[in-house]
């Protein structure tokens, strides 16, 4: 049975358009592959804190219900087979929320390990779809192509962890105007329409 992990990362919840556009990406990826299942994991200030020492020593054995919420996230992420992430763009990156999940999955011996030759992802043979919402336009020859951390933050700490199959989905210019917003929804909505049958032939 293939599993799809579906994280979301915005202050505005059901409201939220990178989250809209990502769950109509997951609907249409279980609708190609009968039996798919997804999970949801909503992040926000009460159900994912940032990462502590206590957490961080947890992780050596010293106290396993201290450990409880990272070892829930890391396995739902090693159970995955495709993992749809709806990340708002925030002051340039990503949300703290998002981050914080990175922290808790990010496990040396777990998700990545190191070795002789460098680190090694331990995450290998999953499909990542990243649907960004943006209040600008920062892609192309966009001037502000500069500020986007978000991108390739995320490519890097998603490729360390062994994940390098990743497909961006940006919806931009949602702050520009009623009709740059809808033209971004729109675009955003063509390219997933497209991507979900792209992936079952795969």
């Amino acid at each position: 049975m293939s599993r799809i992990l579906f994280v979301s990362s915005s202050l505005f919840g059901e409201s939220s358009k990178s989250r809209q556009v990502a769950l109509e990406l997951v609907e249409q990826l279980r609708r190609e592959a009968s039996g798919t299942v997804a999970v949801e994991r909503a992040l926000d200030a009460r159900t994912i804190p940032h990462l502590d020492a206590v957490t961080l020593a947890a992780w050596q054995g010293r106290d396993s219900a201290a450990a409880a919420l990272s070892e829930t996230l890391t396995r739902e992420v090693e159970e995955a087979g495709t993992i749809v992430i709806a990340a708002p763009m925030y002051n340039f990156s990503i949300p703290s929320t998002l981050k914080a999940w990175i922290d808790h999955i990010a496990r040396a011996g777990r998700t990545f390990r190191y070795t002789a030759k460098g680190p090694a992802g331990l995450l290998k043979g999953k499909k990542v779809f990243v649907v960004t919402g943006r209040g600008g336009v920062y892609t192309g020859e966009s001037p502000s192509r500069a500020f986007d951390f978000q991108e390739p933050y995320l490519r890097a700490v998603l490729g360390f962890l062994g994940l390098t199959d990743v497909t961006f989905v940006h919806i931009e210019g949602l702050a520009l105007g009623e009709q740059a917003a809808a033209d971004g929804i729109a675009h955003a909505r063509n390219q997933v329409a497209a991507l979900a049958p792209l992936q079952a032939a795969a």
